[in-house]
């Protein structure tokens, strides 16, 4: 419960104020604790309310650093309290779309389009130009549908490394999906490195030698995505990499 709680107010003190002040309820009025449903439902449903009785004294959101959990507490402090509420409900707690509903006083189907709104909130925060290295015209076509249906533009498809940096510099990408393997015998990691030596962007790569990334002597990537590829992965990987880059984060 303190995990949902700091989740869903974006704040330590006041998450573990809300759970702490959940406990004591229970304890002063125990016959006030719902009965019928199983133990975990009726606390939750028991922090709700008196949440809800207060919540909108909050304001909830980060400062200072900006690391992941902040980023990720940013996004979810941008989203309305009831949406906020179904996803993380569902998404972070594992609850049904049924027990969801019975903890907010909602239907099922109430509560799974407020899941889709609250994601579709967040995509709409983790737009971004996206640079794509892939001397495979083919493939490089799926991969800009795929970065196209997400919601994202594609500021240019570059097949060698000299053609990567150029256009990396020449519009300053917000993420970058790279092959190894390029036209001109060049390297696609040599043109990451080039790139971030520049400036700082999140980088997947997609890959069917994923042994000259994976040798455990160097740092190695976040996202590795290995050819052939499912579109479902590169889109869950597009998703994953721009959620927690600080320059999407919100203001």
């Amino acid at each position: 419960m303190r995990r949902y709680a700091r989740a869903l107010t974006g704040s330590q003190t006041h998450g573990d104020a809300y759970v702490r002040a959940t406990l004591e309820a229970i304890v002063a009025a125990p016959e006030e604790f719902p009965s019928g449903v199983d133990p975990r439902l009726g606390l939750y449903k028991t922090f709700h309310a008196i949440w809800s009785s207060s919540h909108l004294d909050d304001e909830p959101g980060f400062s200072g650093s900006l690391g992941q959990e902040a980023i990720a507490h940013a996004r979810l402090a941008r989203l309305t309290p009831l949406p906020r509420q179904a996803l993380l409900l569902t998404a972070l707690e594992g609850f049904t779309s049924e027990d969801a509903g019975y903890l907010i006083g909602l239907d099922a189907a109430d509560v799974e389009a407020l899941v889709e709104e609250a994601l579709a909130e967040i995509e709409a925060q983790t737009r971004a130009k996206v640079l794509i290295i892939e001397d495979e015209p083919i493939i490089a076509m799926d991969i800009e549908t795929i970065v196209r249906d997400l919601g994202h533009d594609v500021t240019a498809i570059a097949v060698t490394r000299e053609d990567a940096v150029r256009e990396a510099l020449a519009e300053r990408p917000g993420l970058v999906l790279a092959d190894i393997q390029l036209a001109d015998d060049s390297s696609g990691i040599d043109a990451v490195k080039d790139i971030l030596a520049e400036f700082s962007v999140p980088v997947i790569f997609i890959t069917a030698f994923p042994e000259r990334l994976l040798t455990g002597e160097r740092p190695e990537p976040t996202f590795l995505i290995t050819k052939p590829f499912q579109r479902s992965t590169v889109k869950a990987a597009i998703s994953q990499a721009l959620f927690f880059d600080e320059a999407t984060a919100p203001a």
